[in-house]
């Protein structure tokens, strides 16, 4: 029997543990491999709120989960879009990422349409209800369980450290082994694979597969594998973030927004995600760009406290990918094995695909080591490079001067050559679906990369739209202008813009159908009603609602 040890725990640890039991070992009742994960007892789980895509739906189900269960032991609430605020311009105006939008037909000429309208309604609110349903802070579940008029895909924000507990619970209860020690030494062999880890309880593990969940300490793939950092601050500015956290004994302000907020700040973004008991908030910046204490009191100032009335912290981070997520007998994931700054919420995410990719390619032999963690890499840093290109889409197209920062981010040098190409390709149409089958465009050639390690594949990154397709860029080009300047010389004898009607029906339908958002987590999970309290300085609604 194959045997698996995982050296870390967290989220991205035991997402590891739980999928591959779920998916290989059928959760503990068909035992085809071993699963072990080693947990050091003086490292502590850090939780500074998390935020999900849809995607974690495929990894709850796998693992056996029930949703409600899920959310309680979480302490989740419900997500369906992204806000952005102020990352054009330094207005308050703002737009959605939704989940879920409508299309036209078999041929989506929708954006195309909008380009050339009056745009006297937003992009997002003439294909996509969520946005105005979120607005309005209504879940995407009904009051009564019965279905909704039309589905509503969602994600969750929930506490890092409970979900890392909860599974926890839920793997060792299906078979995971858990030790929790310090590993001391990692022993290798002539063929350089990893044969043992030595504990600090003068234990020995022994292993055929060893994962790295160790964040960005590495211990693994780089100190012991050796596989450098690639590292991506050239076009990702933001390094650090402070952090904070405001419970709803004080800090309710009578609504649970059924999405994550990213508001545009002088040097960078802060993030505000709730959850059932808070709000965790934290402000993503550049540090060549700002101090700490000035991001502290500009985070501060956004929620309206003062700063002797609020405790923060700071959490340090490195923007980047390893040039190998697999390498010999180790398996990277999490931290351990790159990381894109939070704004799309690909951490979790990221997380799940380490373990959904190893249990789709799980090296039963020794001899299909090496052409299994070919293709595993390949396709890991493919999904790296699409993270990479999308979020340096966010900061490139704003038209903020207003600081160093923002006249920074719009440099063609601090612009990625792929997506040059793809912004380029679409000034002469909208986003499609083809665009993503290769980055061949015309005028335009990759530099070839050049390795002669086997476990890395030759050829130049492809952008798969496996995350996020036409709609998504759709979605953040149209929201941020993109081509506005040009269109506005179409002048005024232009048509209003068209909501779509099966939009238009969808959102009559929820105001009597989809109950407010912490009204669902009260009569559902058990939410406690929380006194209103004082409302965050730095929100901005919606000018029509």
């Amino acid at each position: 029997m194959r045997r698996v040890v995982i050296v870390g725990g967290g989220s991205a640890g035991w997402i590891m543990a739980a999928y591959l039991n779920g998916a290989i070992n059928a959760r503990g009742r068909d035992k085809k491999i071993d699963i072990t994960l080693v947990e050091s007892p003086d490292v502590p789980r850090i939780s500074v709120g998390e935020a999900t895509v849809p995607s974690i739906h495929h990894v709850l189900e796998v693992i056996g989960i029930d949703e409600k269960e899920f959310m309680r032991e979480t302490d989740a609430s419900f997500k369906q879009s992204i806000k952005y605020v102020n990352w054009l311009e330094n207005n308050g105006s703002g737009y959605h990422h939704p989940f879920n939008r409508a299309t036209l037909g078999p041929i989506d000429n929708s954006g195309a349409n909008w380009m050339v309208s009056r745009r006297d309604i937003p992009f997002m609110e003439t294909v996509s209800a969520q946005t105005l349903i979120a607005e309005a802070c209504r879940g995407p579940k009904t009051g009564d369980g019965r279905p909704f008029v039309a589905p509503i895909k969602y994600a969750y924000h929930f506490d890092a450290q409970l979900f890392a507990d909860y599974l926890t619970k839920i793997a060792t209860a299906a078979g995971v082994t858990h030790v929790r020690a310090n590993v001391v030494k990692v022993n290798t062999g002539e063929d350089g694979l990893i044969k043992t880890l030595d504990l600090d309880t003068d234990n020995q593990l022994e292993g055929d597969l060893f994962v790295d969940c160790t964040g960005f300490k590495a211990l693994l793939i780089e100190k012991t594998m050796g596989v450098p950092f690639e590292d991506f601050s050239q076009w990702l500015f933001c390094n650090q973030a402070v952090v904070a956290q405001f419970g709803y004994e004080d800090h309710f302000p009578g609504v649970v927004r059924p999405y994550t907020t990213a508001t545009a700040m002088s040097a960078g973004w802060i993030w505000d995600t709730p959850t059932q008991t808070r709000r965790a908030i934290g402000y993503v910046h550049a540090t060549d760009f700002i101090s700490a204490d000035d991001a502290a009191r500009e985070l501060l100032a956004y929620q309206g406290v003062d700063e002797n009335k609020a405790d923060t912290r700071i959490v340090k981070f490195k923007v980047g990918k390893r040039q190998k997520a697999w390498a010999g007998n180790c398996i990277a994931a999490g931290l351990a094995s790159g990381f894109i700054e939070p704004l799309e919420s690909t951490g979790i995410y990221l997380a799940e695909l380490a373990a959904v990719l190893l249990a789709e390619h799980f090296p039963y032999r020794d001899e299909d080591l090496e052409p299994l963690a070919f293709r595993f890499n390949r396709v890991v840093s493919n999904r790296y490079y699409e993270v990479l290109d999308f979020i340096n889409m966010h900061y490139c197209l704003t038209r903020r001067t207003d600081t160093e920062f923002w006249r920074a981010v719009q440099r063609p040098e601090h612009i990625t050559d792929r997506l040059k190409a793809k912004l380029e390709h679409w000034r002469m149409k909208p986003p499609s679906m083809s665009d993503f089958q290769d980055q061949a465009f015309s005028g335009f050639t990759y530099g070839q990369t050049v390795t002669d390690d086997p476990e890395i594949d030759p050829r130049p990154p492809v952008d798969t739209g496996s995350l996020w397709d036409h709609s998504s860029y759709e979605a953040i080009l149209f929201g941020m202008d993109f081509r506005g300047p040009e269109f506005e010389n179409l002048g005024t004898n232009r048509p209003r813009s068209q909501m779509l009607e099966i939009v238009a029906n969808v959102l009559r339908a929820a105001p009597s159908r989809l109950a407010p958002h912490h009204a669902w987590l009260h009569h559902n999970l058990g939410m406690k009603a929380w006194p209103t309290g004082p409302r965050p300085a730095g929100w901005v609604d919606h000018p029509h609602l």
